[in-house]
């Protein structure tokens, strides 16, 4: 049997990480058997679903490299399919209309509630004569649809995650509704326990994984897969993303959807690589990093633990780190441009490309995540995660010194250039800068700075902490050699020590 998996997200918000977790094992799943990943977009909640939700979802599965094999399909452009599954089990006599108003439906759960009995329908409408039936059309009643459920029925499914899994019929809340009268009163608006299972049918799904908040709907899923003479697919709930607290992620985090984790710098090889560890590990408990097709051949639900995934921030942060430091010069550079230039940096991308490359050599190995395009949300981001989101060093904001014009020191930096021989220590090297005859090299850097230190007298740490306040406008940053070349390179290392010998002496 060839596998068919399905990810069916619904367009009523962004790609959600729950989702595209979901996303993940499934297409893990699918290319570690030769199967086939499907995406169908479930937008049958025709108030809710909107075409840039579609889009997102879209462009964020690309995004992670999620690619899929059929689809996208619509469920909004397959009622016709759907009516006539309804319509199949009316005949059959599987399924009624049910003509209840909100307000019997109301007074029903209200005397439910009052002799502490949990909410279900009472099937009343299930055996109407024709004669009810017409009285209550000539009322003007709008029926749903409602599927018979026998409350004496056990339903058994073996869990590819949690093992056995039983549900009595007793505890479906009685006769479901798979149609509301919204959309064509003769047979409703299909509703998403009926319309996944008709669409598993149609498309021949194999498996069904998704994650374990669906488990109530598998029962009531199954008794519709055998009332349509269909075979029954394999299932797999998959364990919750948790918060630090251990409540389900959701909004109050502060980031949930895959675009809000591209906006804060992560890359999609890193995320992808952290949301396949969340519930799963690789039979090498020690291998952390891996690409979608290397995770595909290890892959499988025996190793899916069922308790719910934590949420780490700080191991995201390792992960994402690691794929940025295995980047190229060249590719960093490639990366961080787009940054530089939103910041309003000034320079030629393809004239200073050597320059440039340099720049990415040296704020690459610092880095976490990419630069965040709107500090604002950001800050707002950080404010609701709060201590479980690590600080981490930003590729524009640490090489701001390089572009800012006008140049300032911050007060820390000029204290340190008002400390005892820094005034010496800055002459000496704008002394020694004055006779070199060739382009300043690290070596000749570090060569100059030693000759300061022993012919002035002074500790290195004096000398090194005022060259950074001189040339930074601060007291830490990136390397300090490195930094004074590039500024070297563009003339602006002398005029910041002239700059600074005026706060010196």
């Amino acid at each position: 049997m060839s596998v068919r998996v399905r990810l069916a997200p619904s367009p009523t918000g962004n790609l959600h990480i729950g989702t595209a977790r979901t996303g993940v094992f499934n297409w893990l799943f699918a290319r570690h058997h030769g199967g086939q990943f499907i995406l169908r977009i479930e937008d049958t909640d025709l108030e809710r679903s909107r075409p840039e939700f579609t889009q997102n979802i879209l462009d964020g599965l690309t995004w992670l490299g999620l690619t899929w094999d059929e689809g996208p399909f619509f469920q909004s452009k397959r009622m016709d399919l759907y009516k006539a599954a309804i319509q199949t089990l009316l005949d059959q006599g599987l399924a009624y209309r049910a003509y209840d108003t909100p307000e019997e439906l109301e007074a029903l759960r209200a005397s439910q509630t009052a002799r502490k009995q949990a909410p279900r329908y009472d099937n009343r409408h299930r055996h109407l004569s024709p004669e009810q039936e017409a009285a209550y059309v000539a009322e003007g009643r709008q029926p749903v649809i409602r599927f018979k459920i026998d409350d004496d029925r056990e339903i058994t499914w073996t869990d590819l995650v949690r093992g056995p899994v039983t549900w009595k019929g007793s505890d479906l809340g009685g006769d479901m509704v798979i149609a509301r009268a919204a959309m064509a009163p003769e047979l409703g608006q299909p509703l998403y326990n009926f319309v996944v299972v008709v669409d598993d049918i149609d498309m021949q799904i194999t498996h069904v994984i998704r994650g374990e908040d669906h488990i109530a709907n598998t029962a009531k899923q199954i008794l519709l897969y055998e009332a349509m003479g269909a075979a029954v697919p394999r299932f797999a709930h998959t364990p919750l993303i948790l918060d630090q607290g251990g409540r389900k992620l959701s909004k109050r985090n502060g980031v949930t959807s895959i675009d809000d984790f591209r906006k804060m710098g992560y890359t999609s090889e890193g995320l992808v690589n952290y949301m396949t560890l969340l519930g799963w590990s690789p039979p090498d408990s020690t291998q952390e990093l891996f690409r979608l097709q290397e995770a595909a051949q290890q892959f499988d639900f025996e190793r899916v633990n069922p308790a719910g995934a934590k949420f780490d921030w700080a191991k995201l942060d390792w992960i994402n780190s690691q794929y940025l430091h295995r980047l190229s010069v060249p590719e960093m550079t490639d990366l961080l441009i787009p940054f530089w230039q939103a910041a309003g940096y000034l320079f030629d991308p393809l004239a200073d490309r050597p320059w440039l490359e340099q720049l990415g050599a040296l704020v690459g190995p610092s880095l976490v995540r990419l630069p965040v395009s709107d500090p604002t949300w950001m800050a707002q981001v950080r404010e609701i995660i709060g201590p479980a989101l690590p600080a981490v060093a930003d590729g524009v904001e640490m090489v701001r010194f390089l572009f800012a014009d006008p140049f300032e020191f911050m007060p820390e930096a000029a204290k340190q250039l008002e400390q005892v021989g820094s005034a010496t220590a800055l002459q000496a090297i704008v002394t020694l800068l004055e006779q070199e005859t060739e382009a300043l090299t690290e070596a000749r850097a570090k060569a100059i700075l030693d000759q300061v230190v022993q012919a002035q007298n002074l500790k290195r740490g004096l000398v090194m902490k005022s060259l950074r306040a001189t040339l930074t406008g601060q007291l830490q940053g990136p390397d300090l050699m490195q930094s004074w070349l590039l500024l070297h390179q563009r003339g602006q290392d002398r005029p910041r020590l002239q700059q600074a010998l005026t706060i010196a002496k």
